[in-house]
């Protein structure tokens, strides 16, 4: 992938708040919206307008803090949407209307024709507000392809700076993606951006495949919150970007687990702890294989660093730990083992995991050595964590 910078626009405070029984209050929007421009997400897509007044009071308070991010708000491609819109201190405005004939035909009874008549009618005015124009287009995974150019080829007539390809269903695999993107983009000079949702797990897998078709603009979220299965996840889609592409974003990876956490604390949705990228056990190990690979070198087993992200690996001893891994943890604890303990108290360790499903603490660990005849006086213990870290040296 060439190298200049993808241009993130994160939905978390409008697409990830549609999440069904998830709603942000004013001290919480204006949060988030502070922790995503402090790690350098350059544009945020902040809420919809149209929702009424409390909606863009909270919206005019995130544009008064003058945020280095640039901010757009979502409405339908109509006249209400669009005065509710105005005057809010938005950048940008993504204009929505469907696109697909089943959505024309079954949600608003009407034709393409009055789609391409609407988008040229409501882009001009929308110009007049001062704000920038992206024209979204819903359910663009399904609509005819000649009618999206259509429709693409009349929003850059109209003004519009930007249009938005929805997979609103999350229907799409990459293939069909890369396929659909690149047309739109050889085909128009507008700002490509790609809104992937996540209903057959490929959210983010669509969105990268999106950038290398030509897209300058992506959507995503923090945690991959969004509607029914979610969209790309902001901490995954960056990663990726940054590490297998090396395509740059500005963005500050380090600040992603504060980010989350806050997210999953003001959503009520908390993080799977095997989750990619923040997720709380994803650089955990307990395999005994992998444990003494990784005390060997961290290379062996690390295909994200967890450094860059400010974090480290942990090992937990559990069912599939090895002797190496237990004679390690209880050196971290201050004692050395030889390895007839080692293999003593693997088998405590094992029983132990099967019976509560978990990896032992620092004080079950210590009753488990008091228990284990035959051995030398336990030496006084310095302060240590519940689980061992290894450093991340070359």
């Amino acid at each position: 992938m060439e190298s200049r910078k993808v241009v993130i626009n994160d939905t978390t405070l409008r697409d990830g708040e549609q999440t069904a029984g998830v709603a942000f209050n004013a001290e919480e929007k204006l949060a988030i919206a502070s922790a995503l421009a402090a790690a350098g997400v350059p544009e945020m897509e902040i809420g919809i307008p149209t929702m009424g007044p409390e909606e863009r009071e909270i919206i005019a308070a995130i544009a008064a803090r003058r945020l280095p991010s640039r901010l757009m708000v979502w409405g339908r491609m109509c006249e209400a949407d669009l005065e509710a819109a105005s005057g809010c201190g938005a950048h940008l405005v993504n204009l929505s209307i469907p696109v697909s004939d089943i959505q024309l035909r079954h949600k608003l009874g009407r034709d393409r024709d009055w789609a391409v008549a609407t988008v040229s009618r409501i882009v001009g005015r929308a110009l007049e507000t001062g704000m920038d124009v992206c024209v979204g287009t819903e359910d663009a995974s399904r609509a005819d392809p000649d009618f999206l150019l259509r429709v693409a080829e009349t929003a850059q007539r109209a003004g519009a700076r930007r249009i938005r390809f929805a997979d609103t269903l999350g229907i799409l695999d990459p293939i069909a993606t890369f396929e659909r993107i690149r047309r739109l983009v050889d085909a128009v000079d507008l700002e490509v951006e790609m809104h992937a949702h996540n209903d057959f797990g490929l959210a983010t897998a669509n969105t990268l495949v999106a950038i290398q078709a030509g897209a300058s603009h992506v959507n995503t979220t923090v945690n991959g919150l969004g509607e029914r299965a979610g969209n790309a996840a902001l901490e995954e889609t960056v990663m990726a970007l940054h590490q297998l592409y090396q395509r740059p974003t500005g963005i500050d990876v380090t600040r992603f687990g504060a980010i989350s956490e806050l997210v999953a604390k003001a959503s009520g949705r908390p993080v799977a702890p095997n989750k990619s990228i923040v997720g709380e056990a994803v650089f955990t190990h307990e395999a005994g294989i992998h444990v003494d690979g990784l005390l060997k070198n961290v290379l062996n087993y690390q295909g994200v660093n967890p450094k860059d992200l400010g974090r480290e690996h942990r090992v937990v001893l559990g069912k599939h730990s090895g002797s190496h891994a237990v004679i390690q943890r209880f050196r971290d604890l201050g004692i050395e083992l030889n390895e007839i303990a080692a293999a003593q108290l693997l088998r405590r360790i094992r029983q132990h995991a099967n019976q509560t499903k978990r990896a032992p603490s620092t004080a079950e660990l210590m009753s488990f050595y008091r228990e284990t005849a035959a051995f030398e006086p336990i030496p006084a213990l310095p302060r240590r964590p519940d689980a061992l870290t290894i450093r991340n040296q070359p």
